[in-house]
């Protein structure tokens, strides 16, 4: 309870601050003021307890204290929280700018689609109006050339009344929203890709730039500026490495540098050269995407010529994909051209952050405290340490990596950044880790160090160690994000959460509510139909099987039957028929009836018998 109570206090200090921060003529984000409050905070120093409640005296020191940290300009650690907080808020890789990039230009289309799509026009008039609206979006849509320029919108409306005569409009007009809205786009498209068709034809291609020619250009352009700033803050982090080693072996000589707050100008170059890092690597993907880009487009353009060439009609379905693909590479092209302006903007606006250096640091005091001084570079002092390494005999308890028997020993995540993680702590210099030298993997996170005497010390007790650069980080809050500390800061930093936010630091993590329904078995079933429990059930298939062993299968194949073929044939169906050949007929005969009288004997003793013929004549019948 103490906790959220100090947490809303530290609130009101913030809102505090800024107001005085104001008043003073330096208007500070909410972000960075959030950011040096808990980072004062934080520093055991200042002797501020998060878990007690904090008095009226404690808010005013912690004001003060604040206040004059963010008014202090001669500061290279406020320098370098700026640059932190600059960079969390305005950088956005590839995937995050161009999915912006799209949001915002529905947005501005969301207006011109909804009058198109929601109207139903019926007057001639009318009609006309709802295509010029689309002739404007399709204008928009594209990015080649404003509605203001009449050419470019002679060319559009020619090119679309090519693909999409007004006499269409009523066929459109019955489509539904979505429908509407992806033919609008496939318009979009197919105009796009005949009016670069055209450019390259030399028939149009009014507001049309020639991006590939303007990329070739400026990406090196730009990739140069990048090296070039890189290697100067390169040169100046060897500069203060090799003096504050010098400091630690001859305190004397080098007595009035503790004053100069020469490490907090080493973490502000550091964490400026972290940054060009990023930057110099989206600069070579863009280089690379542009190289592909261009044999891409030259490639689909010989195809649309060679499809086309001097014919007066083409059929649709052979000339339309080839229209959308070239929109779709133009599209990449200005793509490119959005990110590469992206980039220099972010490298330019970093250089500010920077300004600090040249004040506390001229080149004439610089190169008279180096009278004498061993500069080495980060890849001189790697190269000192590739012949040694750790002897993995020696420690029973520890797991190190080497190259040769770790699988994907480059894309191991290093803690600190790669930085020494025994110098950080100890000395309170970045100095780089070599992974030749042996990867410790202590508690599933990996570590580099510059020596081998700095490995066995920190494989001692790697907790300790790991506890002073904690320590360090919260004497020096810019160590946070310069070592990649968020998990060890998740209360003070949230950069994940802060980037693009307006309350950065003080924003809670978003959340929203979420269901999620599984099936009943989620696995499929492992029921084994041939599963038999039975042992006389399994011999008799034994049997079987084993008898199947001894038999042959024989086939063959005759004359008649080798290389046949099914035929067909069809016969037009027998119709009905009928024939008579006979006709019934019937004739009656007389009956025969004939009686015999004596037939029963009589008196006598001899029988006399009578035949009677009764059969009557042919006649009567």
């Amino acid at each position: 309870m103490a906790g959220e109570l100090t947490r809303s206090v530290i609130k009101r200090v913030i809102r505090q601050v800024g107001l005085e921060c104001a008043a003073q003529g330096q208007s500070l984000s909410e972000t960075l003021v959030a950011f040096v409050v808990k980072a004062v905070v934080l520093d055991p120093r200042n002797d501020f307890n998060m878990d007690r409640m904090l008095t009226e005296n404690d808010m005013q020191d912690l004001i003060q204290l604040c206040v004059t940290r963010l008014l202090d300009t001669t500061n290279p650690s406020l320098s370098t929280i700026k640059m932190q907080v600059y960079f969390d808020m305005n950088y956005a890789n590839r995937d995050e700018l161009l999915s912006e990039q799209e949001r915002v230009l529905e947005g501005k289309l969301a207006p011109l689609v909804r009058a198109i799509t929601e109207s139903a026009p019926h007057a001639q008039e009318e009609m006309e109006n709802v295509y010029q609206k689309i002739v404007t979006y399709v204008l928009l849509r594209s990015g080649l050339g404003s509605p203001t320029d009449i050419e470019a919108v002679r060319e559009v409306t020619a090119a679309l009344q090519s693909v999409f005569p007004q006499t269409e409009m009523i066929t459109f007009i019955s489509l539904g929203k979505k429908d509407k809205e992806q033919q609008l786009k496939d318009l979009a498209m197919l105009v796009t890709g005949i009016r670069l068709y055209n450019k390259e034809c030399q028939r149009g291609g009014s507001g049309i730039d020639d991006l590939p020619g303007i990329l070739s250009e400026a990406i090196p352009s730009a990739t140069r500026t990048l090296d070039e700033r890189l290697n100067s803050c390169q040169l100046l982090a060897h500069r203060y490495m090799a003096l504050l080693e010098c400091m630690q072996e001859d305190p004397q000589r080098f007595s009035r540098l503790r004053f100069l707050k020469l490490k907090e100008a080493l973490f502000n170059v550091r964490q400026y050269e972290a940054f060009l890092c990023i930057l110099q690597s989206n600069a070579i993907t863009s280089a690379q995407e542009v190289e592909s880009l261009d044999v891409q487009f030259e490639a689909a353009m010989m195809v649309l010529k060679n499809t086309v060439q001097n014919k007066t009609s083409v059929e649709s379905r052979e000339v339309f994909p080839l229209f959308m693909e070239l929109s779709k590479l133009w599209t990449s092209f200005q793509d490119e051209m959005l990110l590469l302006s992206f980039l220099t903007n972010m490298d330019d606006n970093l250089q500010q952050f920077l300004e600090i250096q040249s004040q506390l640091f001229p080149e004439e005091m610089l190169t008279s405290l180096l009278e004498g001084v061993t500069v080495k570079s980060d890849v001189e002092r790697i190269k000192e340490t590739m012949g040694t390494r750790v002897n993995v005999s020696e420690f029973t308890n520890q797991e190190w990596l080497f190259p040769e028997t770790t699988d994907n020993f480059d894309q191991l995540l290093i803690q600190y950044h790669g930085f020494c993680a025994h110098s950080i702590g100890v000395k309170g210099i970045t100095l780089p880790g070599n992974p030749a030298i042996g990867i410790l993997k202590h508690k599933e996170k990996y570590y580099v160090f510059s020596s081998k005497e700095a490995a066995y010390i920190f494989a001692e007790d790697p907790d300790k160690f790991i506890q002073l650069n904690i320590e360090k980080a919260k004497k020096y809050a810019e160590l946070i994000q310069l070592l990649e500390l968020h998990h060890q800061f998740e209360y003070l930093v949230p950069h994940a959460q802060a980037r693009k936010a307006s309350k950065g630091s003080m924003k809670p993590a978003p959340k929203r509510e979420s269901g999620t329904q599984t099936d009943t078995h989620i696995l499929p079933p492992t029921i084994v139909r041939s599963y038999e429990w039975n042992e006389w059930e399994l011999r008799r298939k034994a049997i079987k099987l084993a008898n199947l062993r001894r038999m042959l299968t024989h086939s063959m194949q005759t004359d008649l039957s080798h290389m046949r073929r099914e035929n067909f044939t069809q016969v037009y169906l027998p119709k009905d028929a009928g024939t008579q050949t006979k006709r019934d007929n019937s004739s009656n005969v007389p009956k025969p009836q004939i009686f015999l009288k004596g037939l029963r004997g009589g008196s006598s003793p001899t029988t006399h018998m009578v035949t009677v013929d009764l059969t009557r004549p042919l006649d009567e019948t």
